[in-house]
Formats: structure tokens, sequence, C-alpha cells
């Protein structure tokens, strides 16, 4: 099924953190940590008494060669970006003449296209949410899919993603929690495909959502188009301190080891959930979607339990029933609390 989106609705721009009050139990932002861990707030502090000069060309540098170190690119196949949704903000730069966002998915690319008067159109995939029936318009020039996509949390398979690739058109690939998936077996991170643009975020992993840290991988000459209205000095000094500090190898192997501990909670997560009634969509992102007929009582109960839950009303292709919860360990709290709100 597709929809013609030529002007996202207001709630198109809804955020989780939006659902989020001081002292609340937080399960609607996908941030992983309460803070970066010490060895990366050293590696940040260190850095301080230089924000009175622009960054430097050797910043520039030094974080694209960590991050083309990491993925097996070239430092001219690396983009440095204000986090992944920079890079949606900077679509409109390639000249789509039509795009075509996947959907459930994350809101910001139907957004800034929209807003540059790009027709878009959402192909929206029905349960359990994978790319085995999408039909995407031959004529779109640019696609947009997530990979683990936002919210459903499906991974999709490396062969689906490149089985979206056409002539004339370049494919966006949204890995913002790639690195949250043991191995990351669906990746096109390393692929130095003409026509793939991938977009990578270390917001959540390193809990730097203060800080909003990602880059772009793709060829020189698309990552040129993407850029040719960039203002200047676009990324900050401690956001480029910060991506060649979690590209490094030690950081990885801390991110890998990371994605195995958080694979045994979520699988607890999705059991404990599924013991309350909670129909889960099979993933394997570091959030849970799952439906419920009761969600929005659901969702208010919760919050004047001090818990909040991410509504997804707001993403094309779901409706009420939906709810959206981070993988946090305290999950036995957040299934508690939704036996007490039905009894």
């Amino acid at each position: 099924m597709a929809t013609l989106n030529p002007s996202p609705p207001a709630a198109a721009r809804y955020h989780g953190d939006q659902a989020v009050a001081p002292g609340m139990l937080d399960f609607a932002v996908n941030v992983r940590h309460a803070q970066p861990p010490e060895w990366l707030l050293r590696r940040l502090a260190a850095r301080l008494p230089d924000l009175a000069r622009y960054p430097s060309p050797d910043d520039v540098r030094r974080a694209q060669d960590a991050a083309a170190t990491r993925h097996g690119r070239t430092r001219d196949e690396v983009l440095p970006l204000a986090g992944a949704a920079e890079g949606f903000a900077l679509l409109p730069n390639l000249r789509p003449a039509r795009a075509a966002i996947l959907a459930p998915s994350f809101t910001e690319p139907a957004v800034a296209l929209g807003a540059a008067g790009v027709p878009v159109e959402h192909v929206v995939l029905e349960p359990p949410f994978r790319l085995d029936d999408a039909r995407v318009p031959d004529d779109a020039d640019l696609v947009v899919v997530g990979n683990p996509t936002n919210p459903t949390s499906v991974s999709h398979a490396r062969e689906q993603l490149l089985a979206l690739r056409r002539p004339g058109r370049i494919l966006v690939v949204d890995e913002a929690f790639a690195d949250s998936i043991p191995g990351e077996p669906g990746s096109l991170a390393g692929d130095p495909l003409p026509d793939v643009l991938v977009l990578r975020s270390l917001t959540k992993t390193w809990a730097l959502a203060g800080l909003r840290v990602g880059y772009a991988l793709g060829s020189p000459e698309v990552l040129a188009r993407l850029t040719g209205q960039r203002a200047h000095w676009p990324v900050g000094t401690l956001q480029l301190t910060a991506i060649a500090a979690c590209c490094e190898p030690r950081a990885v192997a801390d991110a890998a080891a990371g994605a195995l501990r958080l694979a045994e909670v979520r699988a607890e997560m999705v059991a404990g959930l599924a013991s309350v009634d909670a129909d889960v969509v099979e993933g394997r992102a570091p959030f849970v979607l799952f439906r419920t007929p009761d969600a929005v009582r659901l969702r208010n109960g919760l919050e004047r339990k001090g818990i909040a839950v991410r509504r997804c009303d707001t993403f094309v292709g779901l409706d009420e029933r939906y709810l959206r919860a981070a993988v946090r360990r305290e999950w036995p709290l957040l299934a508690r609390a939704i036996a007490e709100v039905r009894r």
C-alpha cells in the first residue's frame, strides 16, 4: 500500500522526548545510557579549551579517517554529521524528482523532503513490516529505508535492501541503530556502492543526544551533492572528537559487547511484555514495538505512574494501538505497571 504525502502533518515532528518529564522512568527515548562513558567524557573535556577556535581541518580528517577505518572505506567516502538526522535534512540537496519512503519509519526524511517541495510517497508495509512485499514505484529516484527500522524494530536482509536499487536511483539506508545488533548482519556501511548512501548515528549508543553525532557513508560524488548548500563549520569540535573516539577499535569492541548484552535483555523484555498480553513485533533493535487494543488508556495510565513510553500513531502506517518501548533492564517495572493499569 502506498500513500502520497506531499506535506507531512504536524504529528511527523513528534519525538519520544516529548513524552518524558523530569523524574519519569523513560522507555520513550532510545538513548541507551544515562550518560556517556567516563573515557569519552574525558576525551570531550580535553577539547573544551579549544572551543574558542573553529573546528580545524585536522579534526575533520581525524573523524573521517576513524570512521573510514571502522567500515573499510576511504576518507572521501565519509561525511561527519551533526547527528544522523542532519543527513535527512540534507537529502533535498540531491534534487530528487520523486521520493519513496518505506513506512512505518523515522519521520524526519518525509519532513525534510516535503518541506523542500519534493513529492513524497510512503510505501506502507503491513505487519510484520518486512520488505518482501514492498511495492516501490519504479520512477522513484530516491528511496529511504531504515535498517533496523524505527519504530518497528525490524531488521532487513542485505539482499532485500540491494534489490531496491535501480538505475538513476539513490538508495538511502538509515542505520542509526545498526550497531545495536550483534554482528551488524544487514549493514551496507562497508559497501562502496555508487548509488547507496548510508547514515550512521553514534548518539544513541554513546549517550550523546545533547551533542548530536553521526556520519554518512557514500560515494564522493553523492556526498558532494549532499553538501552543496551546507553551512560552514556544520559539525563542531566536540562532535568531530566524538566521531573519532567512538570509531576507534576499542570503542567498536565495546559497542559490539554492548549489543550482545542488549540482545539478552531484549529477549527477556519481549517475553515479559508478551506475558501481559502485548502483541510484540518480531525485531532486533534496541526498542520493542508492541500492539494492544487498550494502548491509549495504557499509555495514560503509565504516565500517571511516572513511566513514559512512545506513542506510535504519529508514524505513517501505524495507529493508536501501537506503543514503542526502549529496551532497558528496568523492563520488569514496565510489565508490572501494565498489569496494574489493567486491573
